[in-house]
């Protein structure tokens, strides 16, 4: 069985950190909305849903995929780029404990789960402003005995490697050639977003479904035309805080330790 873990937005969520984005108001009770719908996706998808309480003091907390990256066997406590989301680790650390051994990125390491895109026994990680080489270093060095193998991607234009490439299928990715090198996915099929679009490639991979943002209605179609089955979501709320689909949730096979 699949689990889900999410967490509530933060009331503080308009101190949030903003890279490549214009500070823009948050509409908190809009966002708290969306993000139910995106649950409730998740739970008729098939998850198992644990939604942890906010954190009240960290504006970013609600984006559960950037401390931790879950793998089969371990989770990897991460060591967030930004300093100010050091302190989401430790709840997420708590959720995980009971279902997978945990391990950690050390500095001068720092990585964001969101740089992370897992696929298969393959592990693609963006070299980003917010995870660096000694991050990746590490990571490889805590995979390869579990037999990952581990390719740098380098990102620009945009926050993490994920909100330029997502997996919507077994071997199908969603691109935007713009903020990363297609040649590093050369062996799998791509299906590129629309070019009014550029911040569509961000989507949620459960099972044989994918969740999406609804106002990216164009990319939706080429989605559609690839008879991919898409359960789209109101998310332009926390896009305002940089976030996409894949920041709002962890899901991983759920089997205890």
């Amino acid at each position: 069985m699949l689990k889900a873990i999410t967490r509530q937005i933060s009331r503080s969520v308009t101190k949030c950190e903003l890279t490549h984005v214009s500070r823009e108001p948050i509409d908190l009770e809009r966002a708290r909305r969306q993000h139910r719908e995106l649950e409730r996706c998740l739970v008729d998808l098939g998850c198992d849903l644990t939604s942890l309480p906010e954190e009240p003091d960290l504006p970013d907390a609600v984006f559960v995929e950037d401390p931790v990256v879950v793998l089969d066997e371990i989770a990897v406590l991460a060591l967030p780029g930004a300093p100010s989301r050091r302190p989401e680790v430790t709840s997420l650390a708590d959720a995980l404990a009971p279902f997978r051994e945990l391990t950690s990125i050390t500095e001068p390491g720092t990585l964001d789960g969101g740089d992370v895109l897992r696929l298969g026994r393959t592990l693609f990680v963006g070299r980003s402003t917010r995870t660096n080489d000694a991050a990746i270093d590490q990571l490889t060095s805590l995979v390869s005995p579990l037999e990952y193998t581990v390719v740098q991607v380098t990102v620009t234009g945009c926050l993490h490697l994920k909100s330029a490439v997502t997996q919507v299928g077994e071997e199908t990715l969603l691109i935007n050639r713009k903020w990363v090198d297609p040649g590093a996915f050369a062996k799998l099929h791509l299906i590129e977003v629309d070019p009014a679009e550029p911040r569509a490639a961000n989507a949620l991979c459960v099972g044989d479904s994918v969740i999406f943002p609804k106002r990216f209605e164009r990319t939706r179609e080429r989605l559609e035309k690839h008879n991919i089955d898409v359960c789209t979501v109101a998310a332009s709320e926390l896009a305002k805080a940089e976030g996409g689909i894949t920041c709002c949730a962890l899901v991983f096979e759920s089997q205890a330790r």
